[in-house]
Formats: structure tokens, C-alpha cells, sequence
């Protein structure tokens, strides 16, 4: 034991780089939440007994590249679909975002280091309470958490609240970031406990084990608002059609591809009307009419119609197919200048009920940024193609319309992929839908983005009230319960199809009417909740 903590002594920086890292284990797929727990408690201890705002700033910036390069890891196998730049330049690609992304925790430490100093300055004290300091911090970590998913056209992935997925029933009331809060309580408990200040851990603990009981009971209740059934009962078919990355964009595959989804997609005679939901980018075929010949040149019939007509062959009256398909943008000399993300709504009559352009786009995914200064260096966006995708207006709700007896379709809310992650910024409010359809391609993310991207849209379904359906190329696909919980799956590597009802939606919830100003607010009340417990104990400590 006195063989480590000299090592830790030597080498402190090492050591948090490598606590960093550890934290990020309690993510999916591996679930160590206990590891993130102690590892943060070790942060909060660090930051406590900082010397200066200096070491608090760069001993949480070390931390946080641990912790956010083994979270991100999934990124660098993106790398290895593409041609035009090295497989090893993804490892360089993850750890430059996470020396961005430190800066975040490295910001609200910080923040709390400074605070702390201020208020024993103004009122004469020691050193303030720890009680104090673990609310303060976790208020300017929820705040710099939600900053992260904000400035910049924001990264939100894996909020620490994220861990508490399997019972995050008290989202739908506080929200993801709410839950990052309480993830701080929690690891800061144990730092106190290892103080041996059991009082202090008797309040926070306390406080703590209740939110944590009364999330587990929202989660398994269905939540605390009213479950709303469907008219009738609209029936689902989710398609996985296990289409690799490697060879989802070589034309020799095409026939083989399509084969695979429509294969997976076709139902007996008798079967009820259904919604077939395909992935992000199913098929590469231009499906918007008006455009030049030349843009639907090699896809069936040549044409938009002839393309929408051979996907009717694979539906029964009044099924809808809703499949992810790019459009095109054209200059006045009918060159493509930019492509757009998009989800089309086909009915049985080849009639396009609705369309949806993704509007939160992967940098470097899906456009480079700063391309005049990167494309002469070689590098390249990893979508293949010569030109960016454009961004769409945002959140919509797409009204699929009424069936042949006159019945309305369930309306449906669209975040393709990535967009999925940003909690309070999947719906369009003014218009709610009855559940948000998630088309994804996984394929690219390895083992452990998948399971990652699933667990937070399983939060936006606690958040929003709403069931969540995900189609994937290779996985997860899953069909998620208004509550968060996960109806039927498909695992990773597999082609398969879920046929179900879709789930009821909820009432309107508390987070879904007001979004991320509860989470802000209460991060707000929380610090002034800590200063206040300074002057409160300014004689005691």
C-alpha cells in the first residue's frame, strides 16, 4: 500500500489520466457504474484540496481526456470504413476531441474551486464544508455537462446521467442532465464517508437513496403521466438487414442489399396494416421527383416514380414504409451543390406523405468544417462524396395520414442518428408527436458506440413521454417504452425484424413542457443551496 501511494505521489498526473479513464467504464457496454462512482469521488477529493485554481483547472482536464478518450473510443473505428485517410489517424481523432471536451469538467472544477475560495474569504472560514463543496460541484457540472451538448453545435455524448439508464424514471421530471447531478451526489457521499464526516453523508445519502427510489419507481410504474393508447392499435415492423459498413456504399452490393431489407420486410396478406421502418440511409436511390435526368441514372426505372413504385411491391394496403434516402441540392446550372440527411414516408401508392432533413450534423461526418484549410491537406469528411450535407430546419412532426376507413395514422417525430442525443432537442413541441422514430447506422461505431447511442435514446423516451423505435443497418435495433424500458430487440450482427404494436405514448411530462431550464435551474439552486450551507456552518468549521 505505501508502494502506490508513492507511486501516486510521483506520478499524480499519470494516476488521474488513468482514474479518468476508469470513470468512463460504467458507460455501455461494459456497466462498472461502481468504478465511476469512486473515480469521480477521488475527483471531487482532488479538486477539494487543490492548492491553487491552476492545479484544480488541470487536474480535472487530465481526468477528463482519460475518461472521454476510452469513451469515445467507438469513433476511431469510423476511421477504418473509409479509404481516403489512415485507419490510425481515428486514435489521433479521439484523443484531440477529448482534450476539447476536458475542458468542460475542467471549467466546472474550476468554477467550484473559485467559489469555494471566495466564500472562505468573505466569511473567515477554514475551509468550507464538504457538504458544501459536493453541491457546488455538482451544480457546475451539471451546468458545464449541458454547455457541452450546447456551444460549438455541441457533443452530448454519454452524460453522466446516462448510467442511471435501467432506473432514469425521475428524467421525465429533471431531465439527463438532472440525473448528471445526482450521479454527483452519489460519488460524493462515498467521499465523504471516506472522511468519515457521517453526518454530512447521512444528509446527502439520504437525499440521494430517495431521488434514486423515486426514480426506480417512475421507471417501473410507466412514469407519472397518464398513458394515452392509440385509437387502434398500430401495428410495426423494425427491419435490421445486417448490411456491413464495408460494403454499404459499393454499387456490386446494391441488388444484394436491397435484397436483404426487402426480404426482411414482407408480410402475409392478412397481416395488419403496419409502419415498416427501415435505417439512416437504406437505400441510395433518389426518391424526390423534379430533379435531372442525370441524378437518377442506374436506380430502378431510371426515375423518382419508378424507384417509389418498386418499394409499394413490398407493402399491403395501407402500410406505410418509412425509409432514410438523401436528397439533393442544385445550382442553376443543375449541379449538385449539397446533399441533405433525409427520412421519406411512401405510402401503398407509391405517394410521398412526408419528408424529414437531419438537422444535427456529425462534423467531419457529414460536412468538414474548415474544409478550405483540411481538404488540401488530404483530409476528408468520412461519409463518402465530394460534397456536405446540408442541415434541416430542426424538429418535426410528420402527420402520415389517414388510412383507407378514414383513421389517422400515429404522427411521427424523426431524429436520424446522432440527433437522438440531445435531450430536449427532439421534438417539435408546438406539435407533439405520438412517438419518435430513430433511424440510425451504427455500423460504423464498433462495440461499444451502439449500445452507447441506445442508452441515450432510451432517455429521451423518459424525457419526452414518448416510445422510441430504432432501425439500424447491424444494430441495436429496439423497440423503447414511453417509460425507457426496452420492449424487443435485435442484437448487434444479426438480421432479424421485430413485428409489435407500438407502444402508448405518455401525457405530456414536467421535462417535455419545459426542458433543460429545469435541469439549469435546479443546478442554480443547488450552488446557492452550498453557499448558503457556508454561512450557515461559518463558526462550526
Amino acid at each position: 500500500m505505501e508502494k502506490i501511494t508513492h507511486i501516486i505521489a510521483r506520478h499524480p498526473h499519470i494516476f488521474l489520466l488513468l482514474i479518468g479513464a476508469i470513470s468512463a467504464t460504467g458507460f455501455a457496454p461494459w456497466g462498472l457504474w461502481p468504478f465511476t462512482l469512486m473515480a469521480f469521488a477521488y475527483l471531487i477529493a482532488h479538486i477539494y484540496a487543490a492548492v491553487s485554481a491552476r492545479q484544480a483547472f488541470g487536474a480535472a482536464w487530465i481526468f477528463g481526456v482519460g475518461h472521454f478518450t476510452i469513451g469515445n473510443n467507438w469513433i476511431a473505428t469510423a476511421f477504418t470504413f473509409q479509404a481516403a485517410m489512415p485507419a490510425w489517424l481515428g486514435w489521433i481523432a479521439v484523443v484531440l476531441l477529448a482534450l476539447y471536451l476536458a475542458l468542460f469538467p475542467a471549467f466546472a472544477s474550476l468554477g467550484s474551486y473559485i467559489l469555494g475560495q471566495k466564500l472562505k474569504q468573505y466569511f473567515t472560514v477554514g475551509s468550507i464544508p464538504t457538504l458544501s463543496f459536493i453541491l457546488i460541484f455538482a451544480g457546475f457540472w451539471t451546468i458545464f455537462e449541458w454547455l457541452r451538448a450546447t456551444i460549438f453545435t455541441g457533443f452530448a455524448w454519454n452524460p453522466l446521467g446516462v448510467i442511471l439508464v435501467d432506473i432514469g424514471g425521475i428524467a421525465q421530471l429533471i431531465g439527463t442532465y438532472g440525473l448528471s447531478l445526482l450521479m454527483i451526489f452519489i460519488a460524493g457521499t462515498l467521499w465523504i464517508l471516506a472522511r468519515q464526516q457521517y453526518h454530512h453523508a447521512m444528509i446527502i445519502g439520504g437525499f440521494s437513496m430517495a431521488m434514486l427510489a423515486c426514480s426506480a419507481f417512475l421507471t417501473y410504474i410507466g412514469g407519472t403521466s397518464l398513458q394515452i393508447a392509440p385509437k387502434i392499435a398500430q401495428y410495426i415492423t423494425v427491419v435490421q438487414p445486417n448490411i456491413p459498413q464495408s460494403n454499404k456504399y459499393e454499387a456490386s452490393a446494391e441488388a444484394i442489399n436491397y435484397k436483404k431489407l426487402s426480404t426482411l420486410s414482407t408480410a402475409s396478406k392478412n397481416a395488419p396494416p403496419r409502419l415498416i421502418l427501415w435505417p439512416e440511409a437504406a437505400i441510395p436511390w433518389q426518391l424526390e421527383s423534379g430533379y435531372p435526368y442525370y441524378a437518377y441514372r442506374g436506380q430502378p426505372g431510371d426515375s423518382a416514380v419508378a424507384s417509389r413504385m418498386l418499394l409499394t411491391q413490398l407493402m399491403n394496403k395501407d402500410d406505410v414504409l418509412i425509409t432514410g434516402s438523401d436528397r439533393l441540392e442544385f445550382n442553376a446550372q443543375d449541379d449538385v451543390i449539397g446533399a441533405r440527411n433525409s427520412i421519406f414516408a411512401i405510402s401503398q401508392n407509391a405517394d410521398i406523405l412526408g419528408k424529414y432533413d437531419k438537422a444535427h450534423l456529425v462534423p467531419y461526418g457529414e460536412y468538414l468544417a474548415l474544409r478550405w484549410l483540411l481538404e488540401p491537406l488530404g483530409l476528408t469528411r468520412l461519409v463518402p462524396g465530394a460534397i456536405d450535407f446540408w442541415q434541416g430546419p430542426g424538429p418535426r412532426t410528420l402527420d402520415l395520414g389517414r388510412d383507407s376507413h378514414g383513421l389517422h395514422r400515429p404522427k411521427m417525430g424523426v431524429q436520424i442518428c446522432y440527433e437522438i442525443i440531445f435531450s430536449g432537442n427532439v421534438i417539435d413541441r408546438k406539435n407533439r408527436p405520438d412517438f419518435i422514430f430513430n433511424p440510425s447506422n451504427d455500423a460504423w461505431f464498433g462495440t461499444w458506440g451502439p449500445p452507447q447511442h441506445l442508452a441515450q435514446a432510451r432517455l429521451r423516451a423518459v424525457e419526452e413521454g414518448l416510445p422510441v423505435i430504432r432501425s439500424t443497418p447491424t444494430g441495436i435495433s429496439a423497440i423503447v417504452a414511453a417509460n425507457g424500458r426496452i420492449v424487443k430487440y435485435i442484437k448487434p450482427g444479426v438480421a432479424g425484424r421485430i413485428d409489435a404494436p407500438l407502444p402508448p405514448h405518455n401525457a405530456e411530462t414536467f421535462f417535455a413542457k419545459w426542458g433543460n431550464i429545469v435541469p439549469l435551474i435546479l443546478a442554480l439552486l443547488i450552488i446557492f443551496l452550498g453557499s448558503f450551507w457556508v454561512v450557515r456552518n461559518k463558526y462550526s468549521v
